[in-house]
């Protein structure tokens, strides 16, 4: 269990690299939308119980916030 625990973790550190590295050729208002995206499908998920429509739905609730900001 605390192999799984050590790749989980790993996975998850890589990603956060990769997606940070993927933002710095966009503009800041693409980077707003990513992570609004990112913030809403995560408290999406939270909100409702990990249910799918909860999730999207954020992500989609997110990503437009991320996008009008600093218009």
């Amino acid at each position: 269990m605390k192999t799984l625990k050590r790749v989980t973790r790993a996975t998850a550190i890589a990603a956060v690299i990769l997606l940070v590295a993927a933002c710095s050729g966009m503009s800041r208002q693409d980077q707003n939308t990513a992570i609004g995206a990112g913030v809403g499908a995560v408290g999406g998920a939270v909100l409702t119980g990990g249910s799918t429509a909860g999730t999207v739905g954020g992500a989609v609730v997110g990503g437009v916030i991320g996008h009008e900001v600093d218009k």
